[in-house]
């Protein structure tokens, strides 16, 4: 199953993917509340997909194109990300392979809807691309073991984890440089885990920039894989409906690069998972 957030109204609706058409979820499950945090919880997914597929064929259908998409969870409770999760990203930066995940957080405001403009601030110019297997929380979730990690998630979507180089390495915390306003794209869809048969650790991840692929690796690379992760953050914390977590990004990012590349006005950026899709933002500056 494949899920998308889109702005109807003036509000949010989460809708199934159905070829070029898309079901509002509302229309075949009176009563799933309107906040989509509290929508993806009820939807208890990936446990009802195959019930939900089938309320799905004949229900009402609307087009795709031209929908206004947001963000797959446009407001997440927590946007938790896992820094130099690759072997060979933590090599091009002469960083130590680790023996624990860096953990560091985004808000909401730092998203951007798939099509949308990603905006370069206008205090830097070393705005960086970063491809990356995002996982969206199904259940509430804490001390999990890694066997049974994976049956909190509900999907799996793709996400520009950009990043402000120079305002990322002003200090020890990474922060600053990963939380300006609509730097990181997310979406286009929550891909449900039956659709994944070789799991979230055997995809091909690449990005692209106007065309040119800059970075072409697998999650195999991982140096946490996913049941590992969820089992590391679930020590720590409650994980809860709707929360995004960012595993990382492969080798091939802009400021190693001899001459470094960064993300630029102009720039057509897309972001492509094996099995879940192509996540496509332009750049704009800010103004």
């Amino acid at each position: 199953m494949r899920l998308l957030a889109f702005e109807q109204e003036g509000r949010a609706r989460l809708g199934a993917r159905i070829g070029d058409q898309v079901v509002a979820l509302e229309d075949v499950l009176p009563g799933l509340p309107q906040d989509l945090n509290a929508a993806i919880a009820a939807l208890d997914l990936p446990h009802s997909a195959a019930s939900l597929a089938a309320k799905l064929a004949d229900a009402p259908k609307r087009p795709l194109a031209g929908l206004a998409l947001l963000p797959v969870v446009p407001r997440p409770g927590k946007i938790l990300c896992i820094g130099l999760n690759y072997v060979e990203h933590a090599k091009e930066g002469n960083n130590p392979i680790p023996d624990y995940p860096a953990v560091f957080l985004r808000g909401a405001t730092s998203l951007a809807a798939p099509g949308a403009a990603l905006l370069r601030p206008r205090v830097s110019e070393k705005f960086d691309y970063e491809a990356e297997l995002a996982i969206v929380i199904g259940r509430r979730a804490r001390h999990l073991s890694e066997a049974e990690a994976l049956s909190c998630v509900a999907g799996y979507t793709c996400m520009n984890e950009g990043s402000v180089r120079d305002y990322q390495r002003k200090s020890t915390q990474w922060s600053m440089g990963k939380n300006f306003d609509r730097t990181g794209g997310l979406g286009p869809e929550i891909v449900t885990p039956d659709e994944l048969p070789q799991g979230p650790n055997a995809l091909r991840i690449t990005s692209r920039i106007n065309g040119r692929t800059l970075q072409d690796s697998n999650t195999s690379d991982m140096i946490f894989p996913v049941p590992r992760i969820l089992a590391i953050l679930t020590e720590v914390m409650t994980l809860e409906p709707g929360d995004v977590i960012a595993t990382g990004t492969p080798s091939g990012v802009g400021y190693p690069r001899q001459p470094p590349v960064f993300m630029r006005a102009g720039d057509t950026v897309e972001i492509e998972i094996e099995g879940i899709g192509v996540l496509a933002n332009t750049v704009e500056d800010e103004a």
